[in-house]
């Protein structure tokens, strides 16, 4: 698993993980240690992020210095002092802590989606609802910059977090403005207070040391959360979203997005969620976006496309009373850095 991590995942995006990942995967004294973790805790990405940890919290300086001066061959030599010598201490970070990648970029996707969902609504108002929320970085979809490869443009010019993704195909996507958001409420089984340090320093660990631009744009991302957090729900999404929606003024649509979330969740746990869903809607309109793998959200059409296929489908269901209308608005790929837009709008 380190091996193919380190040669396969890691090699064209991060030398410096490469050579540790290959190092770790060649000291059977580094494996022992990382079988002191249970079994869906020894994933490279745990375990490398626990190590990264500790380096920013200043308790591995060796491997702190060899990550900035991104000396591969050094921190691959610091990488397994430091799992052998504090075991306990990286073993307790990965089963304590959930691997977090919720980027905005995100956001690319999730803009013109939920744009879209107000305006068949007829909605002048939305509450954002994100299930899997991590620190809800996305609930800021509608104060970041968005730049599309067409040179179509969404969100806030002026915004300090500036974003772009590559349009594939020739359909423009709509570049309507999304209605003001009124509320912003994250569900998720543990979710990150930016304003903690712990919690904001981890979401730096689950980054890849030498990617110095993933982490500017973390840190401006987190500064602009902080500015206005949301309100984070703790919980199984199934039970909780009924209140999440509940917090939405009865003025707006709430409209739930999940991104890469409900993998997560059984089959029947993902029927239950959609059900939810629809009780929520008997009083009232609730609009869901979801951007998932090919099959993975009930009532989303396929288009005719194969399961682990490489890319998503973003979908639109609008749950209004006794009706539901659900479509398959784009695909995207590699978490929205490449959309495809297919609805009329």
């Amino acid at each position: 698993m380190y091996r193919h991590f380190g040669e396969v995942d890691a090699a064209e995006t991060s030398p410096l993980y490469e050579r540790v990942a290959v190092a770790l995967s060649e000291s059977d004294e580094a494996l022992r240690a990382i079988e002191a973790a249970p079994a869906r805790k020894r994933h490279p990405t745990v375990i490398l992020a626990a190590l990264h940890d500790l380096a920013l919290a200043g308790r591995a300086p060796a491997l702190a210095a060899a990550y900035a001066a991104a000396d591969g061959d050094a921190a691959a030599g610091a990488a397994i002092d430091t799992l052998l010598r504090m075991t306990d201490s990286v073993v307790a970070i990965a089963v304590r802590r959930q691997t977090r990648t919720n980027e905005t970029g995100r956001c690319a996707v999730l803009y013109p989606a939920i744009a879209e969902a107000a305006r068949r609504v007829g909605a002048n108002a939305v509450g954002l609802i994100d299930v899997g929320c991590s620190a809800g970085l996305n609930l800021n979809v509608d104060r970041v910059g968005i730049t599309y490869s067409n040179g179509q443009s969404l969100g806030d010019p002026s915004s300090p977090v500036q974003l772009s993704s590559s349009i594939v195909g020739d359909r423009p996507i709509p570049t309507r403005a999304m209605p003001e958001v009124v509320a912003r409420v994250g569900v998720d089984l543990d979710p990150v207070d930016v304003t903690d340090a712990d919690g904001a320093r981890w979401l730096r660990a689950c980054l890849w040391p030498d990617q110095p631009e993933r982490a500017a744009r973390l840190e401006a991302e987190m500064a602009l959360a902080a500015t206005a957090p949301p309100l984070l729900l703790q919980g199984d999404a199934v039970e909780v979203v009924p209140d999440a929606v509940a917090r939405v003024p009865a003025d707006a649509l709430p409209v739930v997005t999940t991104t890469w979330a409900l993998s997560h969740f059984p089959l029947e746990s993902r029927l239950r969620f959609l059900h939810r869903l629809d009780e929520a809607a008997a009083g009232r309109a609730v609009a869901w976006v979801s951007a998932e793998g090919v099959g993975v959200a009930p009532t989303i059409p396929t288009l005719g496309d194969r399961r682990a296929s490489g890319h998503s489908i973003i979908g639109l269901a609008v749950f209004d009373r006794s009706a539901l209308h659900a479509e398959a608005v784009g695909r995207c790929w590699s978490q929205g850095r490449l959309l495809a837009w297919l609805a009329d709008s």
